[in-house]
């Protein structure tokens, strides 16, 4: 395989989880009985660009479609991160109903609907139909595509610039990534924004969240790999912002390198240094990743096993694509897990690909009243044991693996 932004042959491997299938191709009772497609899970990494990215053995499409069950409102923290993002753009880029907003990726409206609320102009761009038809119920203008050059120019030629265009957790599941990044060059007004956000590749490394690889993400991003991807496909850096969101993310703000004016920060020239430092464009960087996660998925059927034995029973929340990548390497059926609880009404009733764990909803917790409870999506950890504190009523106790078994 070649780099997906410089063309150059891959041979150093940051990670191999096997096979699975896509982490979000939930079955339903009907596909039950049929075959699943699995595909081969290893995550390469680009010695010239420093770019680290998933093996090519499926197309976006297959990924994200009519069927793609990720709806971002089903998390209050992530709602209250978008209207807080919202509030600061306006603030900081002067946005008002003149304005333009346009956001890549927009799923079921969570941060549009915010936009909307100051009487902004805006619209998303969702290839996925189910998330689509969720934005078009909150009155959100949707045009249901893959974002790219193509698309990028039909909206010019519409009149559609934008003042600001959003992009969050989207720009490490493109295959494409200098014809996605290169369609933001195009879009935007002359004087006009953008911001990304994704999770940050250190944190990736430093607290072996090995668990958010999956097919859907076909690149893990660092500063130090995205500088060269932008300023190839005319997008300058000229902020960047560390999040708390997925376990630590970064927001980039970045300018048309042909009419931005707007001056480079000194965090960008910080977190460059760090990464340096760090030496994230080097070999050895990435030399144990394999390791870590080995040690975290052995200790997951460790626990799993010895719970069984004792007769003490076990559950799992939140049916994320997260768990279903450990659920996977981890070769872990309904023997060990009996069902996963999920409040995604969209997923209930489903079940898990490649383990077929069963989705149940929160009642069905409730009555079995499980002794331990395992959460998968750890980066919202404090949220779910919030959602889920009448478990303490029977004794329940919470459990997270990532980056390390920890019973809360």
């Amino acid at each position: 395989m070649k780099c997906r932004h410089c063309n150059t042959e891959l041979t150093l491997t940051l990670i191999d989880l096997g096979g699975a299938p896509p982490s979000n191709a939930y079955l339903t009772e009907k596909t039950l009985c049929t075959p699943e497609k699995w595909f081969p899970l290893r995550v390469l990494i680009c010695e010239k660009c420093w770019l680290v990215q998933t093996e090519d053995f499926t197309q976006a499409d297959e990924l994200f479609n009519e069927e793609y069950a990720y709806f971002s409102s089903f998390s209050t923290s992530w709602l209250q991160h978008a209207e807080n993002y919202v509030k600061n753009m306006i603030e900081r880029f002067s946005l008002n109903e003149k304005s333009h907003v346009i956001e890549v990726a927009a799923n079921d409206g969570y941060l549009l609907q915010y936009v909307k609320e100051h009487n902004i102009p805006c619209m998303g761009i969702e290839p996925t139909s189910s998330t689509a038809i969720a934005a078009r119920k909150k009155g959100i203008t949707i045009v249901e595509e893959f974002f790219g050059v193509s698309l990028a120019k039909k909206l010019v030629k519409q009149g559609r610039q934008a003042d600001l265009t959003t992009a969050n957790n989207v720009l490490a599941h493109v295959p494409d990534i200098n014809d996605f990044v290169a369609g933001f060059s195009i879009v935007l007004k002359t004087s006009g924004v953008a911001t990304f956000e994704f999770p940050h590749l250190i944190r990736l490394i430093n607290e072996s969240q090995f668990d958010t690889i999956y097919h859907e993400h076909f690149s893990y991003l660092s500063l130090t790999a995205l500088g060269g991807v932008f300023e190839k496909n005319g997008l300058q850096i000229f902020d960047v912002e560390e999040c708390s969101t997925h376990g630590g993310s970064l927001r980039i703000f970045a300018q048309r390198s042909d009419t931005g004016v707007l001056k480079v920060g000194k965090n960008v020239e910080r977190l460059v240094k760090y990464e340096k430092e760090l030496k994230v464009d080097t070999s050895g960087y990435y030399i144990d990743f394999q390791k870590k996660a080995n040690k975290i998925k052995d200790n997951f059927l460790k626990f799993l096993i010895d719970k069984k034995n004792k007769g003490e029973s076990v559950a799992a929340y939140g049916a994320a694509a997260k768990g279903n990548t450990l659920l996977n390497y981890a070769g872990v059926k309904k023997d060990l897990i009996p069902y996963v609880v999920d409040k995604n009404i969209n997923k209930q009733g489903k079940y898990m690909p490649g383990s077929r764990i069963p989705i149940k909803d929160e009642q069905y917790l409730i009555d079995n009243k499980p002794e331990y409870i395992i959460i998968f999506p750890w980066n919202i950890v404090n949220e779910i044991i919030e959602q889920l504190q009448f478990a303490r009523e029977w004794g329940g106790k919470f459990v997270v693996f990532i980056p390390e078994i920890k019973i809360l």
